[in-house]
């Protein structure tokens, strides 16, 4: 899940983005964005119609992939802006991680809202042990 600053509160601003903003699609997804000078950092809802799946669980687990993947790869966009990240495929719930953020950052790139290449995950390291298996 992203941050609360990072979310919408209320309905108001999602409306606006979707009468106002420009719209993306690419494979399952679609983006409608709009800058938001008034803020830091940007806000996101992620919308999956009841169409895409009639069982709230698929939607959900849809719902909360899509937000792990923006939250990972694209924590800091350049400009500030509010968008509304929309599926339509019932595979985005299984589909491998890989392949998930390579259709979010298709779509991110395609609306110009990032670099070719996504920043990376977080990194897990792991400490360094001696020959003799001790640490330190």
């Amino acid at each position: 899940m992203i941050g609360r600053i990072n979310r919408f509160h209320g309905r108001a601003g999602i409306v606006r983005v979707q009468r106002t903003g420009q719209l993306v699609r690419s494979g399952p997804l679609a983006l409608r964005f709009g800058p938001n000078p008034r803020l830091a950092s940007y806000r996101l809802a992620v919308v999956v119609s009841r169409k895409v799946s009639k069982s709230a669980v698929v939607r959900n687990r849809i719902r909360r992939r899509l937000y792990a993947r923006v939250r990972i790869l694209f924590s800091s966009l350049a400009v500030p802006y509010d968008m509304v990240l929309m599926a339509y495929d019932e595979r985005l719930a299984t589909m491998a991680p890989a392949d998930l953020d390579a259709e979010v950052a298709k779509i991110m790139q395609k609306a110009q809202l990032t670099s070719a290449e996504p920043s990376p995950g977080r990194a897990i390291v792991k400490p360094k042990s001696n020959d003799n298996g001790n640490r330190g």
